[in-house]
């Protein structure tokens, strides 16, 4: 089974690996810090980004992904090539007439987040549910490849 540990590898980017791109982590933390940066100014911050929680046992990976005033319709749930992704919107529809805004602190707007799964996921054994603006992703580990023991003769000279 792969060993390597489940993390989330981006928003909205396509994956690349460092040994193919020296630049791909330099360019992967810009964007971090950018998101940082535009995240808590009004009128700059673009996506809302959920806050993720990955956790693992023996048996299943579990991801739990905050989307406060998030239905299920508004969430799209993906996986290709041991990549899950989490895909939402917020809408602001509201018309407010006689309001003079002095400060906007929510914000509205598209988000996506993947996460690299082990090889070896099936999609049908990935499930989730949304209650109270919180979706929660289970993900089954695939069994352990077995090794076998192969027997060597000895050849006939």
């Amino acid at each position: 089974m792969d060993t390597k540990p489940v993390v989330p590898v981006g928003t909205q980017r396509a994956i690349t690996r460092r040994d193919t791109n020296p630049f791909s982590f330099l360019q992967q933390e810009i964007d971090r810090l950018f998101e940082g940066v535009t995240r808590n100014i009004p009128g700059l911050a673009t996506t809302t980004m959920p806050s993720m929680d990955i956790s693992e046992t023996d048996k299943a990976i579990e991801i739990t992904a905050e989307l406060p005033g998030l239905e299920k319709k508004d969430v799209e749930l993906n996986v290709a090539e041991n990549l899950l992704t989490i895909r939402g919107e917020k809408k602001n529809e509201r018309e407010e007439k006689n309001k003079d805004y002095h400060l906007v602190e929510r914000s509205y707007g598209s988000f996506s987040r993947s996460v690299e799964l082990p090889s070896g996921v099936k999609a049908e054994d990935i499930s989730a549910e949304i209650a109270n603006g919180v979706l929660k992703v289970t993900v089954q580990k695939p069994a352990p490849k077995q090794t076998k023991q192969i027997e060597i003769k000895t050849a006939a000279a």
